[in-house]
């Protein structure tokens, strides 16, 4: 199945058209890496499809809905999917009440909310940090909670938009582990936005490279790394400047 069909979708910023995909489809239970120098599109694409922007033409779809027909179901939609931005914002609060904030406003009752709480903060293993004030953590730290406020949730589709850029290595490889183990646990649909190839290549089932609001190319990711068929795709893995 699907997790989106993309049809003639543009978008523009005044004179300047940002995104311009006259197809794309994206497989469910996969993680999808998008790629692409800056300016190519690549978090506006993600914005669209998290419903925060629309675009200016074209149609979406999402597992077989249109998104352009919810007729009043636009937030359960958006509850289907969760997006953790590169510099997420942390309430001045406690690790556990911004992991919980959610949970609350879906008025999941106290047990079951301390119940999920817990054990999402194992998986990420910030359990210990639990009482600390989420505003004083570390960079990775941060990102980590960042994650597993989404994840409480159990979105079928998880949004990432570089999240690990300017983390320490150690960091970086904890956060992955966590993208990774949880894909692998609940077969949660996954789409991340990354300047790293070397991160793509680590995590992604399928790769995407944006350049100038266009797909250059799609396609697996094994594939994409060792056997790029457009030219752009060559000169942008080879590290030659194509913007």
């Amino acid at each position: 199945m699907n997790l989106f069909e993309i049809d003639e979708v543009t978008k523009k910023y005044g004179s300047r058209t940002v995104l311009d995909i006259p197809e794309l489809k994206l497989r469910k239970d996969r993680i999808h890496a998008i790629m692409g120098p800056n300016g190519s599109g690549k978090t506006t694409l993600m914005r669209i499809l998290n419903l925060l922007d629309t675009p200016d033409t074209g149609h979406i779809k999402f597992l077989g809905e249109d998104l352009e027909n919810l007729q009043g179901r636009h937030l359960d939609v958006t509850r289907r999917m969760c997006m953790v931005f590169q510099r997420p914002f942390m309430f001045h609060s406690s690790v556990f009440n911004n992991v919980a904030y959610g949970l609350k406003i879906r008025k999941v009752s106290r047990p079951e909310c301390e119940k999920k709480v817990k054990e999402v903060l194992d998986f990420v293993e910030m359990n210990s940090f639990a009482s600390q004030l989420a505003t004083r953590l570390s960079g990775g730290e941060t990102q980590r909670v960042a994650l597993a406020r989404a994840l409480v949730l159990r979105p079928e589709l998880l949004l990432l938009d570089e999240p690990t850029a300017n983390l320490d290595p150690s960091s970086v490889k904890h956060i992955e582990e966590i993208i990774r183990n949880w894909h692998q646990q609940y077969n949660t649909s996954v789409i991340i936005v990354t300047h790293n190839l070397f991160q793509a290549k680590r995590l992604a089932d399928e790769s995407i490279l944006l350049i100038n609001g266009k797909v250059v190319e799609k396609g697996k990711t094994h594939d994409f790394f060792n056997n790029p068929q457009a030219e752009e795709s060559k000169q942008f893995l080879d590290g030659t400047m194509v913007y």
